[in-house]
């Protein structure tokens, strides 16, 4: 029976293995392809990495994601850490279950209602104060910022939540500030679900098509919405190219995470011992 189980788990882990990178794989596969068209294979060829660096419409698409990605997830994760003290180190304010629903939305609120309610809202401001002129990067920014910051306060929520307040307040009693004792007990030690947060919310921003289609301009097209208008023309072996370049770097940086904690737990246990 055990040998049985044993099997059977092996065997779903190779199925949902198989199930998540095969796609990739033949991605990858395709992205050397020599003909025009992406399911028709013509023969080996890395001609579509050079197209791909030749044309400047993909090329500023993935800039302006790559941007608006870079500050909407500093943004988000800067507002989930003030929003993570307060859910957390706050515990009675006559407001708090209602600013913790307001905070979480996002999380069960379909992508439809906040684009929509995002774009009302530029439009009311807009009619108001005259602000934002146009729909563009920063109203885009402002929008992925809205959705991220709930995945963050929740990843920095659950980290503060589990920190031990001993050493801070051991800080406190020595004398040293409140600000002082966060910035320099607090976040050291928040700082894996910091990381772990803003990493979250740039490939969160980096992949939405939904909502920055709502509150995106002329000139603002991000690289999610610049594929998918694409596939209304069919997609060209450029796009696997784009997306083969875009695996190898994710998987550059996760094994060199993957290196430099293996180093630094190997360094902790030979300093133990």
């Amino acid at each position: 029976m055990q040998g049985q189980k044993f099997s059977f788990a092996n065997l779903m882990f190779w199925v949902g293995i198989a199930f998540l990178y095969l796609p990739m794989l033949v991605l990858i596969v395709y992205s050397f392809n020599e003909s025009k068209m992406v399911t028709v294979w013509a023969g080996f060829s890395a001609k579509w990495y050079g197209e791909l660096f030749h044309d400047a419409q993909l090329m500023s698409a993935v800039g302006r994601s790559l941007e608006v990605a870079f500050y909407s997830a500093t943004s988000a994760v800067v507002l989930a850490i003030f929003a993570s003290v307060v859910m957390v180190r706050i515990k009675q304010f006559k407001t708090r279950t209602l600013f913790t629903s307001s905070i979480t939305a996002p999380l069960v609120m379909p992508d439809v209602i906040i684009g929509l309610s995002m774009l009302l809202l530029f439009v009311a401001l807009q009619q108001a104060i005259g602000w934002p002129e146009h729909r563009g990067l920063m109203t885009v920014w402002i929008a992925h910022t809205t959705f991220c910051m709930a995945y963050s306060t929740v990843v920095i929520s659950s980290r503060l939540v589990e920190m031990d307040r001993s050493i801070e307040e051991a800080a406190l009693d020595l004398g040293a500030s409140q600000i002082k004792a966060f910035v320099q007990i607090t976040l050291p030690v928040i700082s894996p679900a910091i990381i772990s947060a803003w990493l979250l919310s740039f490939t969160l921003s980096l992949d939405d098509v939904v909502i920055a289609s709502f509150v995106t301009g002329p000139g603002a097209t991000t690289l999610p919405i610049e594929v998918f208008s694409s596939v209304r023309l069919g997609v060209t072996p450029k796009i696997n190219a784009l997306a083969t370049l875009i695996i190898g770097v994710v998987s550059l940086v996760a094994f060199v995470s993957w290196y430099v904690s293996k180093r630094m737990n190997d360094k902790l246990k030979a300093t133990a011992a």
